[in-house]
């Protein structure tokens, strides 16, 4: 692990909380940075539809294998170092993908950029250590945010990007904009002072990331193969054998992959269900938005925007997540977690319940996912602060980083349903077919149910949950 013991003259908490905050941006970036490009890409590379899909989905699992693991080893071995790592891998993914220029060489670029998705439960753990107490909340939720603020700057960015410059100068804005991040981390954040004790889970990390792989494959790869092929359904039997291989191993071993004792306490296993619902119903926000408001007017219900100003729509909505993530923080800091949770919880549910509602204009659109954004936010800010109260502060990064990959879990079972739905309920119009009105009314009547159902797990946490965050600096001079 780093040696160094952390220092808050190393660079002031603004310093440290934008950087981070900087670290969420680009890390949500490259979940949409392929997107405005994928209509293209199959001419680009001499590739199918099938294959360029590849792209978004090699990402996705790379992501999820590597952020439990990256964060069990944050806690072991240094934040700081795991930090650089992850960045080290994005930046190098990109350049193989810039300068390879074909298929291939694109899809190993795009896989490695997936292990930028550990990065931020890693950096909300760098932020309890170094943080003064009473800021803890406030900088979790301000990084918090910049995830949702970069996933819907991703696309108008990349498209402009591909439009002035050609597709290959995403990837090189990519590996510029990472270097420099990596060098920030490298000059500003502090090593860590604290780590877990013993030796790293090597078959537990082996197990946890053939479980995640089969279960990802099958939920991102089931609209495309059939819900009911022999591969989805193989997917599915390997990651439920596999799982009932991995939780007694993790119970038996001394040092797991995942601590399923600190993960079954009550505030850490309801905040990680809540985590995996609002995954789930956030970015059905996202992808329905984008499609309604591309689809064509002859459909009587789209706009046909071009996917660039469809992207342009989603900004108020990251306007709304920067101003709502300080008041999440302070919320969270005087009435405790599970409040803000619920508040947060509640708004989402009644912005989709104002979507289902009102939808016939750009305005009512527009609105309606910004109330989801809003909701978004204060949830989002919160879950790190209430399971950073729960945990040690040795296992801070590797209790984030399960959240973080139970969200995942839930935005790729929400895509996937998207992706059932605006094919399963259709309409006819000039010859073509689309996806009817009615399959965004039950997308969101399910994105609403969730919502819902996350309310509940709040509702359900101890009463008060203040932010208990005890910075590794404070526990150094108690000491």
């Amino acid at each position: 692990m780093d040696t160094a013991t952390p220092s808050r003259s190393a660079a002031s908490s603004g310093v440290i909380t934008a950087l981070l905050s900087v670290a969420g941006l680009v890390v949500a970036l490259q979940t949409t940075l392929v997107v405005p490009l994928l209509p293209d890409l199959p001419e680009l590379l001499d590739v199918t539809a099938g294959d360029v899909g590849w792209l978004i989905t090699i990402t996705l699992l790379t992501g999820a294998v590597a952020t439990p693991i990256v964060s069990r080893m944050a806690d072991m071995y240094g934040k700081r170092r795991m930090m650089v790592l992850s960045l080290s891998m994005m930046v190098a993914g990109a350049l193989i993908a810039a300068i390879g220029g074909d298929y291939l060489f694109v899809l190993i670029g795009r896989g490695l950029q997936g292990f930028s998705s550990s990065l931020i439960p890693v950096a909300m753990a760098v932020l309890r250590d170094v943080l003064p107490r009473e800021k803890v909340a406030g900088a979790v939720a301000l990084t918090s945010s910049t995830m949702g603020i970069g996933g819907a700057l991703g696309m108008p960015a990349a498209g402009a990007l591909y439009d002035n410059f050609g597709w290959t100068s995403v990837f090189w804005v990519s590996a510029a904009v990472g270097t420099l991040l990596t060098l920030g981390i490298l000059l500003v954040v502090p090593a860590s002072a604290t780590g877990t004790r013993g030796r790293f889970d090597i078959l537990g990390a082996l197990l946890l990331s053939l479980a995640l792989t089969a279960l990802l494959l099958g939920i991102s790869k089931g609209p495309a193969w059939g819900w009911s092929s022999a591969q989805t359904v193989a997917c599915f039997v390997a990651a439920i054998v596999i799982a009932g291989v991995f939780v007694p191993y993790q119970l038996r071993v001394k040092a797991p992959m995942v601590d399923l004792r600190v993960s079954a306490r009550r505030t850490v296993l309801l905040a990680n269900l809540a985590g995996l619902f609002i995954g789930f119903s956030a970015y059905a926000s996202l992808l329905a938005t984008t499609q309604q408001l591309q689809l064509p007017e002859i459909t009587g219900f789209g706009f046909g925007l071009s996917a660039a100003t469809a992207g342009l729509c989603m900004i108020p909505g990251s306007v709304a997540m920067i101003l709502t993530s300080p008041v999440a923080g302070r919320l969270t800091m005087r009435f405790g977690g599970r409040f803000t949770l619920t508040l947060g919880t509640l708004v989402m549910t009644a912005a989709y319940l104002f979507r289902i509602t009102w939808d016939d204009t750009v305005v009512l659109i527009v609105i309606g996912a910004a109330m989801v954004s809003i909701g978004n936010a204060l949830a989002y800010a919160t879950l790190p602060a209430l399971i950073m109260g729960a945990v040690p502060v040795t296992d801070t990064a590797a209790a984030n980083g399960l959240n973080s990959l139970l969200r995942t879990i839930g935005m790729s079972s929400m895509s996937a349903v998207v992706a059932a739905l605006l094919a399963s309920i259709t309409i006819e119009a000039a010859g073509a077919t689309f996806p009817a009105h009615g399959a965004i009314i039950v997308i969101f009547v399910i994105a609403g149910s969730s919502t819902f159902v996350a309310t509940l797990c709040a509702v359900l946490l101890p009463k008060h949950q203040p932010v208990r965050t005890t910075p590794v600096v404070d526990a150094i001079e108690a000491a």
